[in-house]
């Protein structure tokens, strides 16, 4: 049977992810957050993190945004087939929430209207919008904005087959091990394999909206999330850049199918808020 949804409902719920996820921490990651401050061996990593937390928790009790950069509004939507949507376009509807959220919500717009000229769009919009076809009658909604201290750290590897699994886990420790305290430790690490050029960098993006603490039902793709995550904090890069154990959170790994000549890495790096909210309507 057919479900008639409104264009509408989509605008209104991605206004108020857009708001939520720019002023409260996911409950995923706020428990790894506090995690954090127990791992840390480091006097000043620990310092740091506590002062994160303090940050987090005006930034909720006196909503104003948890980072200053409120990034560019990134949506996964996965749209049941027996879903009808109406009043209108559904691509205009979903800026349409990203314009009212970023506005309303006091957000700081960061999008330039040609990559080149640099002209501000004034309401963050256009988003980045990432469709799906699914089995079903609801839409489910991903908001994940993204700032650019770490996106600007991601990197994609085209690999060749015969490196395999030693060469994706030595391009991870590559990409981390470069940004540095660019991509605002501690980070969260999104990991694609496989696909093509474009489909591993999506697949890495996806990673970062997985809860963190959860892993791959994959068991080699699972203990190399667990292993890269320990190689990772061995860095000693640590909370802010300034030395310590935690430099990531998570390591979410996402794979895909690909071509037998090409091994394609993408590595998609987030900072310690990692935003995302997730609705089914």
């Amino acid at each position: 049977m057919i479900r008639t949804i409104s264009v509408d409902k989509i605008t209104e719920n991605i206004k108020e992810m857009c708001i939520e996820a720019n002023h409260f921490l996911s409950p995923d990651m706020d428990t790894v957050m506090k995690e954090a401050v127990d791992k840390e061996e480091s006097p000043l990593g620990r310092q740091i993190l506590t002062q994160l937390q303090e940050n987090l928790k005006i930034a909720g009790d006196d909503m104003i945004p948890i980072c200053q950069d409120t990034g560019m509004a990134v949506i996964f939507m996965e749209i049941g087939q027996d879903v009808h949507l109406e009043g209108g376009c559904l691509e205009d509807a979903v800026n349409e929430g990203v314009r009212q959220g970023y506005t309303e919500g006091f957000l700081r717009k960061s999008v330039v209207k040609d990559p080149l000229i640099r002209e501000n769009t004034k309401d963050n919009t256009p988003a980045v919008i990432h469709y799906e076809m699914v089995p079903g009658d609801k839409v489910k909604i991903t908001v994940a904005p993204k700032g650019f201290g770490s996106e600007n750290m991601s990197r994609v590897f085209m690999l060749k087959p015969a490196e395999g699994i030693e060469g994706v886990k030595n391009a991870v420790l590559t990409a981390v091990r470069d940004a540095g305290p660019n991509a605002c430790p501690p980070m969260v690490v999104g990991v694609g394999i496989g696909g093509t050029f474009e489909k591993c960098a999506i697949l890495a993006k996806k990673a970062l909206t997985r809860d963190a603490g959860s892993h791959s039902s994959v068991p080699y793709v699972k203990e190399m999330e667990e292993e890269l995550l320990e190689k990772i904090n061995g860095l000693g890069i640590g909370p802010g850049g300034l030395g310590g154990r935690v430099t990531a959170l998570a390591v979410n790994i996402n794979t895909y199918p690909t071509h037998i000549a090409g091994l394609p890495v993408a590595v998609n790096i987030c900072c310690h808020v990692n935003r995302h909210r997730t609705r089914t309507i």
